[in-house]
């Protein structure tokens, strides 16, 4: 064999080995995942276990069932029990539930509320949601006049300068409400708000008149018209809007939109429990 040979083979040599080190680590990570979830369930079953009985359902030491619990309740999504050393599910866990309940409830619900003030107005319609710092749209329908009409759906927008966010903003805990205001809020157009003082007034406005307006804030050309839709306990969890070209949604049709999306707002609270 030559020394060029030689070389070749202890690269490929060296190849495979790094391929195979790197398929344990793969399977390493995914075995980890498949445990945590484990104990996750493990917990939900039980209610509550301790450290030794995890590790006994996992058939794994005492020592990886601990890492494991330890990294799950830094996220929150186990406790602790002091006094027994037990563990139990956290609020992490409900927190995701919740969301994705909402999400799903939603989704169920808005379709035919959507669909009817679309084939109503002729407008597009939309549902968001909070998320962290905007607002997500979740569920869209188009009317027969906004065939043309950019897809909204799974865009992040900003709170500020959109009807939807504006609703969502309002409506958020005072403490989360004033941490967003206190960020610099870009501006997309001429219209749009920056200030922070002008922007909790226009919020105050928002509650009071139980919709959101903006004209031209976020695009030139584009208006919407949001309003609240509430859970059963009344809280806000997303927005319904209608928005459309300007020259669709001038002074003369504004008044007759907000009354057909704050009423779809009602319907679709109904839906999700809100006056029962």
């Amino acid at each position: 064999m030559t020394r060029t040979q030689k070389q070749a083979e202890r690269s490929d040599e060296h190849s495979g080995n790094s391929a195979k080190q790197n398929g344990r680590g793969t399977a390493s990570a995914v075995q980890s995942v498949d445990r945590a979830v484990s104990v996750l369930e493990i917990l939900a079953r039980h209610g509550e276990a301790g450290v030794t009985e995890i590790a006994e359902e996992l058939d794994v030491h005492k020592s990886t069932a601990f890492r494991l619990l330890g990294v799950l309740e830094n996220r929150g999504l186990v406790a602790q029990a002091k006094d027994r050393g037990k563990y139990y599910l956290g609020a992490g866990v409900l927190r995701l539930a919740g969301a994705a309940a909402v999400r799903l409830d939603i989704s169920q619900e808005g379709v035919p509320v959507c669909r009817e003030l679309a084939d109503e107005l002729g407008e597009t319609v939309n549902i968001a949601v909070f998320d962290d710092d905007a607002a997500v749209n979740i569920m869209q329908a188009r009317g027969t006049a906004s065939v043309t009409a950019q897809n909204w759906l799974g865009r992040r927008t900003p709170l500020h300068a959109t009807s939807s966010g504006k609703v969502l903003l309002a409506h958020l805990p005072p403490t989360l409400r004033e941490g967003l205001l206190a960020r610099s809020l870009p501006r997309f157009t001429e219209r749009t708000i920056t200030g922070a003082t002008v922007l909790r007034g226009e919020l105050e406005a928002v509650i009071e008149q139980g919709c959101g307006v903006t004209i031209e804030e976020l695009e030139l050309g584009l208006a919407a018209v949001a309003a609240p839709v509430r859970a059963h306990d009344g809280k806000v969890i997303a927005a319904i809007s209608v928005s459309g070209p300007v020259y669709r949604m001038g002074p003369d049709r504004l008044p007759e939109l907000t009354k057909r999306t704050v009423a779809a707002g009602a319907e679709l609270s109904r839906r999700m429990g809100y006056g029962f």
